[in-house]
């Protein structure tokens, strides 16, 4: 099966986990933003960074690197 890899920032990811990324990370930044009270802007732009953050971390552990990485000894 031919994966559907993508260049990112000279980054080869897979489109799929790239998706499923932007969709955890959006889900939680705008959940967060709209649990804060409606009248402190404030508020909704931190509770929106920590959905963001949150998200972020949910994708860094349902996600696993593709890379695959050899060090070789130099003599």
């Amino acid at each position: 099966m031919k994966k559907n890899l993508i260049e990112l920032w000279g980054d080869l990811v897979d489109l799929k986990d790239l998706i499923i990324a932007i969709g955890i990370c959006s889900v939680t930044t705008m959940g967060g933003f709209f649990l804060a009270p409606t009248q402190d802007t404030t508020k909704q732009l931190f509770f929106g960074l920590g959905g963001a953050v949150l998200g972020f971390m949910i994708s860094t552990f349902l996600i696993t690197p593709k890379r695959i990485v050899i060090e070789e000894e130099d003599n």
